[in-house]
């Protein structure tokens, strides 16, 4: 794991020095965008010379910090060798305004634009994507690394049907066991401990002004925490959930969620309880579920980090109904 880490910084220190100044138009003709973000854009291209076809992504360099450029670059290039991860091609420059590196082509598009909203995808084809995205994280952990961004719009399609999929946009990515500054957002995608830290954060910093009310100081201390797998499993359960029914369990994990509160009462309840209550104890969110896709949710979803289910751990829930009343085998 740390032989890892160290070959990523070394590889991020060669790149450095060896970085060229090119002129796109000069050695791709683009085709199209493929998307962009906060960080800049994708672009479906072709080399001049080989006619091979690439996605070049493209960094805002007055955004964009070179040695995070360079460690996307490379963590792709060297580590991403699993069928389900977007991998770099070899080819990496700068131009006056942008970082950019080439990658391979995914052009059918995201996970996002695929999710039905209130429906979802074919339970079978959701059994499928799970099974690649676990297979491509547990790949990345077994690396030292932790991926921190699963969700939808960072699983790309290489084909229209969604039978393959790559995890990409490695931006986020930390080495296991790194400290970092929590950070919560509004998000199912956002674990429990991160609304534990929020709380120790402003509990740690705030002050009461006249009115008895609490803000943060300019000063305010942040709370750093450890970077963890387990912040993957979180995400892959939410992006399965998303996947089957086309929306989220809870629109945001925090305690006084209705919806994210039932199921935490029903994730801490024994399992010969739920044995004996049966299905009709579940949240209501989770009523279409069999016993089978309950007990991986309950697993991958667990609200104590050091409980959680592991990606590779999936295996033993594939072939079974999910969805009550529904055939995968189609």
């Amino acid at each position: 794991v740390q032989t890892a880490t160290r070959l990523l910084d070394e590889l991020c220190h060669l790149t450095a020095q060896s970085l060229a100044s090119l002129e796109p138009s000069d050695h791709f003709q683009v085709i199209k965008i493929l998307g962009e973000g906060s960080y800049g854009k994708v672009k479906l291209a072709v080399h001049k010379k080989r006619g091979t076809p690439m996605a070049l992504k493209f960094f805002l360099r007055d955004s964009t910090c070179l040695l995070s450029f360079l460690r996307e670059y490379n963590l792709s290039l060297a580590f991403c060798t699993h069928p389900s991860l977007t991998s770099a091609l070899g080819i990496a420059f700068s131009t006056p305004t942008h970082y950019v590196f080439a990658q391979q082509p995914c052009i059918y598009g995201d996970l996002y634009d695929v999710i039905v909203p209130e429906v979802g995808i074919k339970e079978n084809r959701v059994q499928g994507v799970a099974s690649q995205i676990s297979g491509a994280l547990s790949h990345l952990h077994s690396l030292g690394f932790v991926h921190r961004d699963v969700k939808p719009e960072n699983i790309f399609l290489c084909d229209r049907d969604c039978r393959w999929v790559k995890l990409g946009d490695f931006g986020m990515v930390k080495a296991a066991g790194t400290r970092v500054p929590c950070v919560w957002y509004s998000s199912p995608y956002c674990t429990p401990e991160a609304e534990i830290a929020r709380v120790r954060e402003e509990i740690k910093g705030g002050e009461v002004d006249n009115n008895g009310n609490k803000g943060c100081t300019e000063n305010t201390q942040r709370i750093l925490v450890s970077v963890d797998a387990s912040t993957d499993s979180w995400a892959l359960g939410i992006l399965i959930y998303a996947m089957l029914m086309g929306s989220s369990p809870w629109a945001e994990t925090v305690s006084d969620n209705s919806a994210f509160s039932s199921y935490l009462q029903w994730s801490k309840s024994g399992t010969s309880e739920l044995e004996k209550s049966g299905s009709q104890r579940l949240p209501s969110q989770f009523m279409a579920f069999t016993p089978l896709a309950a007990s991986f949710f309950r697993s991958l979803l667990h609200p104590q980090p050091g409980c959680r289910g592991r990606p590779e751990e999936i295996g033993a829930f594939l072939g079974g109904a999910w969805l009550v009343d529904n055939d995968v085998s189609g």
